[in-house]
């Protein structure tokens, strides 16, 4: 039996503290199936063998609590360990450069589109001295909309856990491309009324003085 199948067969009897637990581990980056534990605790709320308020408090909890340890290992201790693996370590240079390049938004979107490397980001954005306000600010809502997603999908797919996996893929894919459209957007409005300040000031340099 597999570590995944394992732990999934232990979520109807240790449901929203193994659960909480699993999800706070795998803030460090540790391979632990956190998603399908998610949706099987889902599923399992659905049919009335779990809580869903203790499932969803459980995950809120160790999510947010192993996201903030890994930004404060990062904040307090992490400096010199950055610039040492950033030569090394691919996922935590590639976060550092995408934190200096993008900021929030690409905090928020670690959250749930670019999970993966979550936890990279965490610890890029404690090292590189992001402020504890705006790391709370963008990463807590990422982090309801990936409870959200898996959550919620296991709990409309009770019982069927391969149909939920598929289903989240296809709404994680979804919210990506929205969410990408709405930066776009607002890269392009910026854009368009930089241009229209460019062209006020240069007819204002042009026009004869009085």
């Amino acid at each position: 039996m597999s570590l995944t199948e394992w732990l999934l067969a232990l979520v109807p009897s240790y449901g929203p503290p193994l659960l909480g637990g699993v999800i706070f581990l795998s803030c460090f980056a540790l391979p632990l199936p956190a998603s399908m534990m998610l949706m099987a605790a889902g599923g399992f709320s659905a049919v009335g063998d779990l809580s869903l308020p203790l499932v969803l408090a459980a995950a809120v909890l160790g999510l947010i609590a192993g996201d903030q340890c890994v930004y404060f290992a990062g904040r307090y201790g992490g400096a010199r360990l950055m610039q040492h693996l950033a030569r090394r370590a691919a996922p935590i240079r590639r976060a550092r450069d995408m934190l200096v390049e993008r900021g929030g938004i690409f905090l928020f979107l670690s959250r749930w589109l670019f999970s993966p490397i979550g936890p990279y980001v965490n610890f890029a954005a404690g090292a590189s001295g992001l402020s504890w306000p705006r790391f709370v600010l963008w990463g807590t809502p990422g982090e309801l909309v990936w409870v959200s997603i898996y959550l919620g999908l296991g709990y409309g797919f009770a019982g069927q856990l391969e149909q939920a996996s598929d289903a989240a893929l296809s709404a994680v894919l979804a919210l990506g491309a929205g969410a990408l459209a709405l930066w776009l957007g607002r890269v392009l409005i910026r854009a368009h009324r930089r241009r229209r300040e460019a062209g006020s000031d240069a007819l204002q340099q042009a026009a004869p003085p009085r």
